[in-house]
């Protein structure tokens, strides 16, 4: 961002002492970063010998740039005779962009090896457990187990540690959430690969139990390849990844290109159109096919799937017409058209959503007594086969019925990350579920063996804990239907329990009380109100990338956090919860300000850019005043609640410039786009953005299932191995 206000600083006759120090000052600030940035890199360089001279030559080239640009901005003097002859940014304008190009380029360079590391490690440590899940797989005694399995566990410790920070450093929501549901994997099934390891060695000629131990090794062995796919970004064999397209994603994309005619009658075909519903339409078929649907859900999904063909070509008939004759009448028609064929889609989406989501909720209500789970307990102690042959088959209707669940959900998830969320718990199901009934067997022919009960028990457990994940899903899902956000995209910097700074130790934390709550509801309602309104602006933007997209995605989250602290729920618990919240959202819109000022000057002269700016002034005001007030000292409770007003209110104020800003910024973006099909220069807050995205501060909720602790408690529990 230094280099680019260099780049465009303009060249004026007159050069104010201000003006000089100013760019003095950014200069310099250039080469100490540089400084810094280059003394890690040779770090780095020096404990990696292979790539050793490549960093090198890369960290040499940075810091010959930031001295150049330190040099040619060194313009403080220029006022004295004797400077004439100094080459400055003045007189060689062209010397800069050599040097922040050679910078820039270095800098990348530095950046790539860096990562290039960071793979190499998590390889390294993938092949490390690898190897000694080999040699865990032959073992044939409980001592070498339990001496193989310590290595092991400190092992998965560092891969843990390793993984997790790779996954927070990843900006596709899509590979994070993957990354996450094979992490869970590993975590789970280290357990699992104790207790069916110790059972195996306990009755070596028992199938069941070799069964058993042989389906973890494996489930382990793919959740490691994955990961690996994610880190290299690469698939075996060079395969391409084929998602399966969900209804929800589908009819999203539908609906796009029919709104798209408005503007433009020419940019697609009729067969396109034709082709699209088509393949949404083969999709509602699993709800219509599947056994689960109830008979009304089945009818109107097949009424709606004829409707959405009769609107289809209704609507192709007088597109048709508006391409060989613009008249007033037939656009009206066209518009009226579009209309109803958008309204037939959005029906059809709000039918499978509730044919899925019900017979979601009425399944985990049935099952949450996990009554098959304890029978299969209960009868392999008794050591009772024929009893646990008959729990193992309606262990298996169950299993079917949830997959079956699994599947119906991922169409209406609504974003990638939950579909990937709803793959992980439909193959989570389908593997656990035979071998709950393999340890169930292993246990009824050895009902006498404390090993068998626990591997039991073991499998039940992660078999409960898949039940109770899909409860959370479900609320999640319902929430993005309804335009809510929940918890899952709180964009919060708020300090984590026993880790407040020092200055709010003193300060006792306060919730609001009923009374309370009720004073600031109407508040809140008008907070949750523009929260969907700013959601739906975002979303009209192409470039889910883009700055000005994500900082007003993250600002909307933060004003909807903050609105469930005003009916008592979310993760704001205290005032001071509210309070810091309040201090990082007014934050996030001076960071909006800044991306609009960016913006504003990529784009050519309009009668928009002008209006823009000034509301974007308005912003940086308003967030200031936030701030102030969020930062402003009180005491008692009377006191505090005035300053929660406050703050909600403001809140508001800023939720409701925003509303008028993104609009504006989209018009403007797309009268650019339509007068000359690109922007002035390749914008500086899409290239040459630093990490301050939305995403730097938010705590992925799923990041921390891989429990490290509760790994490093496998191992300190080894102790207890049974030796015999």
């Amino acid at each position: 961002s230094q280099i680019t206000t260099l780049i465009n600083h303009k060249d004026k006759p007159k050069r104010s002492d201000k003006t000089l120090q100013a760019i003095q000052r950014v200069g310099q600030a250039v080469n100490l970063a540089v400084g810094r940035f280059v003394t890690v890199g040779e770090a780095i360089a020096n404990e990696n010998h292979e790539l050793k001279e490549e960093m090198s030559v890369a960290c040499i080239e940075a810091r010959r740039a930031g001295e150049t640009i330190a040099q040619l901005t060194d313009v403080a003097s220029l006022d004295h005779p004797e400077s004439d002859s100094h080459i400055t940014i003045f007189t060689d304008k062209t010397g800069v962009v050599k040097a922040a190009r050679l910078l820039l380029s270095s800098v990348t360079k530095v950046l790539v090896l860096a990562d290039r590391i960071v793979i190499k490690q998590i390889i390294t440590s993938r092949n490390k457990v690898l190897a000694t899940m080999e040699q865990l797989e032959k073992v044939s005694s409980f001592q070498e187990f339990v001496q193989i399995f310590s290595q092991f566990g400190n092992e998965m410790v560092e891969f843990a540690h390793l993984t997790g920070d790779r996954q927070n450093d990843l900006k596709d929501e899509k590979k994070k959430a993957r990354m996450a549901a094979s992490r869970a994997v590993l975590e789970k099934c280290t357990m699992m690969l104790l207790t069916a390891s110790k059972t195996c060695l306990r009755h070596p000629d028992c199938e069941s139990a070799r069964i058993n131990k042989d389906g973890v090794f494996h489930r382990m062995r793919l959740a490691l390849e994955q990961v690996i796919e994610i880190v290299t970004d690469s698939r075996p064999n060079g395969e391409n990844e084929m998602a399966p397209i969900s209804i929800y994603s589908g009819i999203k994309e539908f609906k796009n290109k029919v709104e798209g005619l408005r503007e433009n009658l020419y940019f697609l075909s009729k067969e396109n159109l034709s082709t699209m519903l088509e393949v949404i339409l083969e999709h509602t078929e699993d709800f219509t096919d599947s056994a689960y649907t109830s008979h009304e859900h089945r009818e109107h999904i097949l009424e709606l799937s004829k409707q959405a063909k009769m609107e289809l070509e209704q609507l192709v008939s007088v597109w048709m017409q508006a391409q060989n004759q613009k008249t007033k009448d037939l656009m009206e028609d066209l518009e009226v058209a579009i209309l109803k064929t958008c309204q037939c889609m959005n029906e059809l989406k709000r039918e499978v959503h509730s044919a899925a989501t019900s017979l979601a909720a009425d399944l985990l209500k049935y099952h949450m007594d996990h009554m098959v789970l304890k029978a299969l307990k209960i009868t392999g102690v008794e050591g009772n086969l024929e009893a646990v042959a008959e729990y193992t088959c309606k262990l298996s209707e169950q299993k079917e019925q949830l997959v079956e669940m699994c599947r119906l959900l991922r169409h209406v998830s609504g974003t990638e990350p939950l579909e990937i969320t709803c793959i992980h718990a439909e193959d989570t199901f389908q593997v656990t579920g035979p071998q709950i009934i393999s340890a169930a067997e292993t246990l009824a022919l050895h009902p006498s063996s404390k090993i068998a009960k626990e591997n039991l028990e073991v499998f039940c457990e992660a078999w409960e804990s898949q039940l109770s994940d899909m409860s959370m899903l479900l609320r999640e899902i319902n929430d993005v239907f309804e335009g809510r956000r929940g918890e899952k995209r709180v964009y919060l910097s708020l300090p984590r329990p026993g880790k407040h700074n020092s200055n709010l130790k003193a300060l006792k934390p306060v919730k609001l009380d009923t009374e309370e709550q009720a004073k600031i509801a109407k508040l809140g309602l008008e907070l949750h109100l523009l929260t969907s309104d700013v959601d739906s602006e975002t979303e009209k933007w192409e470039d889910q990338e883009n700055e000005i997209v994500q900082h007003g995605q993250g600002m909307s989250s933060m004003a909807y956090s903050m609105y469930l602290f005003t009916r008592g729920e979310g993760l704001l618990k205290t005032t001071q919860d509210l309070f810091h919240q309040a201090e990082i959202f007014a934050t996030e819109g001076t960071k909006l300000a800044s991306a609009l000022h960016a913006f504003s000057d990529q784009v050519h002269d309009d009668d928009d850019k002008p209006l823009l700016l000034l509301e974007a002034e308005k912003l940086i005001s308003m967030c200031k005043q936030l701030q102030i007030t969020a930062k402003a000292s009180v005491q008692g409770k009377s006191a505090t609640f005035t300053k929660v007003d406050a703050c909600i209110l403001k809140t508001r104020n800023v939720m409701t410039l925003l509303c008028q800003l993104l609009p504006l910024g989209y018009r403007l973006l797309r009268k650019n786009q339509a007068g000359n099909g690109c922007l002035k220069a390749a914008p500086p807050w899409r290239e040459d953005r630093v990490g301050t995205g939305t995403n730097a501060h938010a705590p992925e909720r799923r990041a921390e299932t891989y429990g490290i602790k509760s790994l490093e408690n496998h191992v300190t529990n080894m102790t207890f191995l049974e030796s015999k």
